[in-house]
């Protein structure tokens, strides 16, 4: 009973401050949106063209326009590094000054792609904009070969050409392996499982600072000498930290499946992340709240909690780093959080299919709560 006691004036304690209200339930939500919307599928690609006005450039700069792709003039080359090392294009076209002039008589002409690494947007605008400058080269190829053979002028052959008729032929693409992000899949499915497991994480570590507060104050030692045995304190501040965190979880789960239809798939699986992730943030806390400094408790708290954050995938996706990277991000339980959450969300698998990420999620569980209980109790008996 005086466990669950604890436990549950933990949960009151970190709710009646207001401040903790809005950076435990609504900043997540505004995350997962913001972060949906950057990272969504659905937004349009923007693309900058600059350099040479000729028709045929012209012609060029209007290939890559469609639905998805918006072609934007930009009035040179380094104000289009700029825009897009900054974000507001998502990749930039630099035809040379001269490619009229190449292309008409028939010397190679070097077109430019500007990227920024790490932009999906990047990824697939790139593919696009290759296939474009392709099917053109192939075009002014035929209206030179025609050119040559009628004695027709460049331009009137390729009108010719532009216009010709030949007959279709049929090809189908069929698609290997798996997608990162399914199509179709909602942009906010994608964002909410990492902002998920950031916060209920960043969230464990910074209220930690109660913990050290209260045995700094006295609150512990006072309780320490009343009827209560340590196991029962113990216990009690653990069942506090688990709380909080599973509290704060399911908000983020139910919330953004009300608010953004989220579908979190296999309610077993996403359960047995949540519990894993929880008990993992909970040992971390107890760990950080054996510290003597609340100051220092509440820095690396926030150090820990951002740092193994992004490392683990839950700010860029996971798919964006590189092999190394990508190794080093297994040594977090992030990672293997964002693995099983992902598959859950995007490829519909259950709890059987996610196995290997909830084993080292309950390694990474047992380790640190262990740790964290065995530490705390040890403080709390010498007094410190």
């Amino acid at each position: 009973m005086k466990v669950t006691a604890i436990g549950l004036l933990n949960l009151r304690r970190v709710f009646r401050d207001r401040a903790n209200i809005f950076f435990v339930i609504i900043t997540p939500f505004v995350m997962i949106f913001v972060m949906g919307l950057f990272f969504g599928g659905n937004q349009q690609l923007r693309l900058g063209v600059t350099g040479a006005s000729g028709p045929l450039a012209e012609r060029l700069a209007t290939a890559f326009d469609s639905g998805d792709v918006r072609v934007e003039r930009v009035g040179d080359a380094d104000a289009l590094r700029a825009d897009v090392e900054r974000g507001r294009l998502h990749s930039g076209v630099i035809i040379p000054a001269t490619y009229d002039s190449d292309v008409q008589s028939g010397k190679q002409s070097e077109v430019r792609l500007i990227t920024r690494p790490n932009d999906w947007g990047a990824v697939d605008l790139g593919s696009w904009v290759r296939t474009a400058v392709q099917q053109e080269a192939a075009l002014l190829k035929a209206a030179r070969f025609a050119a040559q053979e009628r004695g027709d002028s460049f331009d009137d052959a390729l009108r010719t050409v532009a216009t010709a008729t030949v007959p279709g032929i049929d090809v189908q693409v069929s698609a290997g392996g798996r997608a990162a992000v399914p199509s179709g899949l909602s942009q906010f499915a994608v964002s909410a499982p990492p902002l998920l497991l950031l916060y209920t994480f960043l969230t464990a570590m910074t209220t930690a600072i109660g913990l050290v507060q209260a045995r700094t104050s006295g609150v512990l030692r006072r309780m320490y000498a009343s009827p209560t045995p340590a196991r029962s304190l113990v216990a009690g501040e653990a069942a506090g930290r688990l709380i909080i965190s599973l509290v704060q979880g399911l908000l983020i789960m139910l919330g953004s499946a009300l608010l953004f239809g989220v579908d979190w798939g296999d309610p077993l699986g996403a359960a047995a992340i949540l519990l894993l992730f929880s008990l993992i943030g909970g040992g971390a806390a107890l760990l950080l709240g054996s510290m003597r400094s609340e100051g220092g408790a509440l820095s690396l708290g926030v150090v820990l909690g951002l740092g193994l954050g992004a490392l683990g995938g839950t700010m860029v996706p996971l798919e964006t780093f590189s092999g190394t990277l990508r190794t080093i991000a297994m040594f977090t339980p992030h990672a293997w959080g964002y693995e099983g959450f992902a598959e859950l969300v995007r490829h519909g698998a259950g709890i059987l299919d996610i196995l290997p990420q909830l084993g080292v999620l309950a390694a990474f569980a047992a380790v640190l709560f262990t740790l964290g209980v065995w530490r705390l109790r040890r403080v709390l008996v010498a007094g410190n």
